[in-house]
């Protein structure tokens, strides 16, 4: 099963896409959903052996409020410009061309694609699953049937698994909202504790730890140590933030079939007549 956040690779098919595609008489840009359909099918493709199962899953409108409410800098710095606004204008087009070759998506309006996400991986226990998202806080997830799969990284690092998470930022994906709690999560303003960076906050966490363990492991010493002491309720609270929700109420519901295969992204632009 490929679980495909939506609005990453859309806005990846926008602002990364090596050309900008226009229609025909050049009065309509079409980058966003030539490329967004364009990376989808070399995905399936090139990455994945067998014909997946394919669901996209897009951020409600309101998907946010709820962490918003809980805290007014969450997501703060994405600041809505022009610029910003040509994934949300291609949404429509690329749900129609979804639609028209029978490929899966949903959106629920007060949930993230995160915690949609991380819900549909809850009722599917007992197959593979693969997310395709460059969000890491997806890292969370995985374990030995769950994968995330990021093809904006090189050939042969685009599948992450628990050892690639463990290698890379040494510490297990049980440990992810903990670890970005202390060291920030820029894309979403999280800005963790001042001072602390991925190092320092895996060697804090080192043999397993959870953030309840450090006020008695003997490790917060120093001014960096006082500062997670002095922040605790915030780091706490910025976990919370982090973690993905696994009881979202989804509509959808997989068949454990193979989706239709995808035809070269010109045919779909052709066939929603955008050229």
């Amino acid at each position: 099963m490929l679980l495909v956040d939506g609005h990453n690779l859309l806005y990846r098919a926008t602002f990364g896409f090596p050309t900008p595609i226009h229609s025909r008489d050049k009065t309509r840009e079409l980058t966003g959903v030539f490329g967004f359909f364009a990376l989808l099918r070399v995905a399936i493709r090139d990455e994945i052996p067998d014909p997946p199962e394919v669901i996209v899953i897009f951020d409600g409108e309101y998907g946010s409020a709820a962490r918003k409410q809980a805290d007014a800098s969450y997501k703060a710095n994405r600041v809505p410009d022009e610029s910003t606004l040509k994934p949300i204008r291609a949404l429509p087009d690329v749900k129609r061309g979804l639609d028209a070759y029978g490929i899966a998506w949903t959106e629920i309006d007060d949930a993230e694609a995160d915690d949609t996400i991380a819900t549909l991986v809850h009722l599917t226990g007992g197959q593979k699953r693969l997310i395709m998202s460059g969000d890491r806080d997806f890292y969370q997830l995985l374990d030995h049937d769950v994968r995330v799969l990021n093809t904006a990284m090189h050939p042969g690092k685009r599948h992450i698994g628990p050892p690639e998470v463990i290698e890379r930022y040494g510490v297990t994906p049980g440990q992810w909202p903990c670890f970005r709690a202390l060291c920030g999560d820029p894309s979403d303003n999280i800005p963790g504790v001042r001072g602390i960076g991925s190092v320092t906050a895996a060697r804090l966490l080192a043999g397993g730890l959870a953030l309840e363990d450090l006020p008695g492991s003997g490790r917060l010493a120093g001014a960096a140590g006082q500062r997670v002491r002095d922040t605790f309720d915030q780091v706490l609270a910025w976990r919370e933030m982090i973690r993905v929700r696994t009881d979202v109420a989804v509509p959808y519901r997989p068949c454990g079939a193979p989706s239709p295969a995808l035809p070269a992204p010109a045919e779909i632009v052709e066939k929603l007549g955008l050229w």
